[in-house]
């Protein structure tokens, strides 16, 4: 299993992993700059590892069309990573954070300027890239930016006065992060040959798998007890997740808990006091059944694809996102 895909045919199996191979020798080509620093700098976060999820996903989605193999999938596949990992640079500036992916953030190793302008340096060739593919692969990214941008920004500023905070924080996953995996299977099914409602159905597929897979994040910041995270980080950071912010919304909901999930937790005691209390709760609840829609709304666009066995992957996607919260 790849990133939660699980890859049992043979023949698929070998085409993305030779998909893979390719997509790495673009990566390392695309972050080489005459100013050695700079392809210091690109090449940071990339060397420090990752799941390459987003162009294994799209390499998997093009199974669904006649021309998995075309060398439109694979540069449409690097173009997604490096949105995404430019994307990271960006958010670890504005997270002050000083960890990713087990090293030293760039920021950390460097500076706030560094990383900024070594994100900026990703869009330009992920924008130099996308644009071999033609223009509406050019447009689709610039969209596709857009959304991830307004996400980005509509967390910062968070909900408004009229608004519904748990439909704000929804849209929030569908921008930040669904947003892109639409677009990896949009280009796989395009460059792939597929036909146009086969590409409607995969865009619906990582629509819903998208935000399901932020959604299982959630819920496994509380309840995760071997995925190598300390249960509660976001508790402890004041971020309300979809549990907290379903038992900020229910007047019903446990008064202590609700004191604690309503801002930052500076105690150990009172942290693990939460986890317990918000594990148990009718909030937990409400958000397993939200991840168990979106779930359900994934694999019944899958239902719409023909036979495959790339089929049966992006289905096997769709049980590993709910496996890893139960």
């Amino acid at each position: 299993m790849l990133a939660g895909i699980q890859l049992t045919d043979p023949d698929l199996s070998a085409r993305v992993a030779a998909g893979l191979g390719r997509v790495e020798d673009l990566l390392e080509r695309e972050l080489i700059s005459e100013f050695s620093f700079v392809t210091e700098a690109a090449s940071h976060l990339m060397h420090a590892g990752g799941k390459r999820f987003r162009p294994l996903f799209t390499l998997v989605a093009a199974g669904v069309g006649p021309r998995p193999d075309a060398e439109e999938v694979v540069v449409a596949s690097a173009v997604v990573e490096l949105i995404h990992l430019a994307t990271l640079y960006h958010d670890d500036v504005m997270d002050e954070a000083q960890i990713r992916r087990g090293a030293k953030s760039a920021n950390a190793r460097w500076d706030n300027s560094i990383a900024i302008l070594t994100g900026d340096f990703l869009f330009a060739h992920a924008s130099r890239l996308v644009a071999s593919l033609g223009e509406d692969a050019v447009r689709i990214i610039a969209e596709t930016f857009a959304e991830l941008v307004t996400g980005q920004t509509r967390e910062t500023v968070g909900p408004g006065p009229d608004e519904d905070p748990i439909d704000h924080h929804l849209r929030v996953l569908d921008e930040k992060t669904a947003s892109l995996i639409d677009t990896c299977a949009r280009y796989a099914g395009i460059f792939s040959g597929a036909p146009e409602e086969h590409v409607l159905a995969l865009r619906r597929y990582g629509r819903a798998v998208g935000v399901a897979f932020q959604i299982s994040d959630d819920i496994l910041d509380i309840c995760s007890t071997d995925s190598g995270k300390t249960p509660g980080t976001d508790l402890r950071e004041g971020v309300r997740t979809l549990p907290a912010l379903y038992t900020l919304g229910d007047p019903a909901a446990d008064p202590r808990l609700r004191e604690l999930v309503a801002g930052p937790i500076r105690s150990e005691t009172d942290l693990a006091e939460a986890v317990t209390l918000l594990t148990a709760s009718p909030g937990m609840a409400t958000a397993r059944q939200t991840l168990s829609g979106y779930a359900d709304a994934a694999a019944a666009e899958l239902a719409l694809l023909p036979d495959s066995s790339a089929k049966d992957a992006l289905a096997s996607l769709v049980r590993y996102v709910m496996d890893r919260t139960r």
